[in-house]
């Protein structure tokens, strides 16, 4: 009997085992359930899933070359502490990267991509889930990145922004801070739709490193209660 090709699944898509573990374990290091320094036993992962011990390495070493999970002697891999002083210059990194990004993309954005950029700012205003809030934020600010069709330089802004996606969240949370992320993506907006290349630059740059100093302003508030 003759295969329908339309009914293959196409295997080559599908996650594997390791991708699967990889996002469980960035969530749960993003939603705060596994704390800065603390271990990750290749063991218990295996176990949960019900997997041998391979692909949750192969998870771990991708994780640590994200810069979220760390390998220490004697101790294996733990999740990675980040000071004050670097958590400020990973924001300061992301600034300059989009604020670049933002100016390589606006003379070739289109009005899909407003029309997309206009959603995602609604769906973040209407959003009350904090564990919604980055992952809409991040939906927007790629979005107008696209059109710079700079794919390398959208993937490292996004491994940036992986780095700081928990502190992101106590950043919108703790400062109650949707209402000015929303009036300031929309600024954003507008300056792209009239194509004004350097303010968008520029309200981009002063959006992130805003969020920074909210952020290390409430910080020692949020790890006093953790």
């Amino acid at each position: 009997m003759p295969f329908r090709e339309a009914e293959v699944p196409n295997l080559g898509q599908a996650p594997t085992a390791s991708d699967i573990i990889l996002k469980f374990i960035r969530d749960s290091i993003a939603d705060g359930s596994l704390d800065e320094g603390e271990p990750i036993r290749q063991d218990d992962v295996a176990r949960m899933f019900n997997v041998s011990k391979i692909p949750v390495r192969e998870a771990l070493k991708r994780l640590e070359a994200e810069g979220l999970v760390e390998f220490q002697r004697n101790k294996g891999a733990i999740v990675t502490t980040v000071s004050e002083p670097e958590i400020a210059q990973i924001f300061e990194t992301r600034a300059i990267l989009e604020s670049n990004a933002i100016m390589l993309s606006v003379p070739h954005m289109t009005p899909e991509t407003f029309t997309d950029a206009e959603a995602f700012c609604d769906a973040f205003a209407r959003e009350t889930d904090v564990a919604q809030w980055s992952a809409l934020n991040w939906q927007f600010h790629s979005r107008l990145y696209l059109d710079a069709q700079r794919p390398f330089l959208v993937s490292t802004v996004r491994a940036v922004n992986d780095r700081l996606e928990r502190y992101l969240r106590i950043q919108l949370a703790l400062s109650h801070g949707q209402g000015t992320a929303d009036r300031e993506h929309r600024e954003i907006l507008a300056a792209c739709r009239t194509g004004k290349v350097k303010k968008a630059g520029k309200l981009v740059y002063d959006h992130i490193m805003g969020a920074c100093s909210s952020l290390l302003h409430h910080l020692p508030a949020s790890k006093g209660k953790g």
